[in-house]
């Protein structure tokens, strides 16, 4: 590293120490942000508490809320005072309601503590503007993504919330000892805010300016820093979204314990979370737009792909009619044969039943990749009827059955994970490029945007779930959304080279 970018081998030195430490705080705050994920599960997947997957959706979704609408309020509160009271204080209010959620017994007091710990996740705001002031121009982007690392704390709740829970209430015999998980997430944060008060220092950019709320809020007049915001509302809003809704989703569609749910949950968020900072080498490499490009595109593929709920079903199928009007002579298993007046006899085969499309054993082991199909026909006449022309004489079944593995489920979901984190360093490298000097205030502003998406992500899958009945309805929602954002963005590109370079595009037409 080059020394010559700071101005002392002190300053150094203490760089990387806050940016050791805010990555530390931001990943003990996001995981208390996603906590509501696995322990609403929990207690309806036990009895405790009987919701509606609707009302599960706002619990889930209501500490994200808060984190995304305080995110600009707090970003520009840490520009004002600087990052060591701001985040030395989050953390010892919000230890306050997340202690509070063990002793909640009633919906409405689940929603009101849910509202108050979910202050942890405006760290992420905080934690920008307080890293980004300690690095120089050149280092700052790599810093910033190391922060974003940060992520990966929701993986360590939903991989190891589960077992805790587990271990707390001695597998399930004694259920009230979840009451002991927020406490222990309240006393990570307070354990957090001692030792970011005892050893953060404050500091502020060299010839840094006031500026008036409205003065920082002129931004908002650009379409492109709503069209950033859309973007960031699936990779970062998503990612929270299923970083919390993939746990009751295992356990529902697939019957797995919350332990293992969380396990395979944390197979979305732990790359997501991890890979951010390879995502901002690659924009750096290849450029933002072509990153985005390829984000959608794979998120388009992997949620078509997802949207196939499992399924056992019948349908109607091929049929056979009487090509002339007759007597049914003789019905069987394999045949049926009508005489006709003026034709004669006519036989008409029937596609015999193969048995059972898939076996027991199969079903039990849920190895099943591929979907499955079979049909037959039945006869739907009776000897010595009388039929007419194009009459129905044997009726086709097909059968179709589908597992959705769920390993094969895992898979597409890490995948979508892993370019939701690439996507989200793509967002962010573009906003230096468009508003040079408001990047604090867009990428706020983007950020609240993005933790909407965090928020309102869980509540229509809720609802989607309640009307559809089905929970790959969300990989639906996702695939609109994500198919708005590549037209968008490939409307407006293609606008800018039309108005900036008419020839080139002219020969790509």
């Amino acid at each position: 590293m080059n020394m010559s970018n700071f101005h002392s081998p002190e300053e150094r030195r203490m760089a990387w120490w806050i940016l050791t430490l805010n990555t530390f705080a931001f990943t003990i705050c996001f995981a208390c942000w996603m906590m509501n994920g696995v322990l609403i599960t929990f207690l309806v997947d036990n009895g405790i508490y009987k919701w509606d997957p609707s009302e599960m959706g706002w619990l889930i979704g209501i500490p994200v809320l808060t984190g995304a609408l305080f995110r600009l309020p707090l970003g520009v509160a840490t520009d004002q005072w600087g990052g060591k009271p701001v985040l030395g204080i989050l953390l010892l209010v919000s230890a306050i309601p997340m202690y509070l959620v063990s002793y909640c017994d009633s919906y409405w007091q689940f929603f009101a503590a849910g509202l108050g710990f979910g202050f942890t996740g405006t760290s992420f705001a905080v934690g920008i503007a307080y890293t980004s002031v300690w690095f120089p121009k050149g280092l700052q982007g790599t810093a910033l993504g190391i922060f974003g690392a940060g992520n990966a704390g929701a993986a360590l709740t939903t991989l190891g919330a589960p077992h805790v829970l587990n271990w707390l209430t001695e597998n399930g015999q004694n259920l009230e000892g979840w009451r002991h998980l927020p406490k222990l997430y309240a006393a990570l944060l307070i354990g957090t805010a001692v030792l970011f008060l005892l050893t953060a220092k404050n500091h502020f950019p060299e010839g840094a300016a006031a500026k008036s709320l409205v003065a920082r809020l002129q931004p908002l007049k650009s379409v492109r820093v709503w069209r950033f915001g859309l973007y960031y509302f699936f990779v970062f809003g998503g990612f929270v979204a299923l970083a919390q809704w993939l746990v009751p989703y295992y356990v529902n569609a697939y019957g797995t314990t919350v332990a293992l749910a969380g396990a395979l949950a944390a197979c979305n968020s732990l790359p997501s979370g991890l890979i951010r900072a390879a995502g901002g080498w690659m924009s750096d490499r290849w450029g933002a737009r072509t990153i985005m490009y390829w984000v959608f595109g794979s998120s388009l593929v992997c949620c078509a792909l997802l949207v196939v709920p499992q399924m056992d079903i019948r349908s109607p199928g091929s049929g056979i009619m009487a090509r002339a009007a007759g007597t049914v002579t003789s019905v069987s298993g394999a045949e049926v044969v009508v005489e006709t007046a003026k034709l004669g006899t006519h036989r008409y085969p029937l596609k015999a039943s193969s048995g059972d499309l898939v076996a027991k054993e199969e079903r039990v082991k849920g190895l099943l990749i591929w979907p499955r199909a079979t049909s037959w026909q039945e006869a739907v006449v009776t000897n010595g009827q009388q039929v007419k022309k194009k009459e129905l004489l044997a009726r086709g079944i097909t059968e179709i059955f589908f597992q959705a593995n769920i390993w094969v489920f895992t898979g597409l979901s890490l995948i979508i994970g892993a370019v939701m984190g690439i996507g989200k360093a793509a967002v962010y490298k573009h906003i230096p490029d468009y508003f040079p000097n408001d990047v604090g205030v867009v990428g706020g502003i983007v950020g609240v945007l993005g933790g909407l998406g965090g928020f309102v992500c869980p509540v229509i899958f809720g609802y989607l779930l309640k009307e559809t009945g089905l929970w790959t309805s969300c990989w639906m929602f996702f695939f609109v959304v994500v198919l708005v954002c590549v037209v968008w963005m490939h409307i407006v590109i293609r606008r800018m080279t039309v108005a900036k370079t008419p020839d080139v595009a002219h020969h790509i037409e």
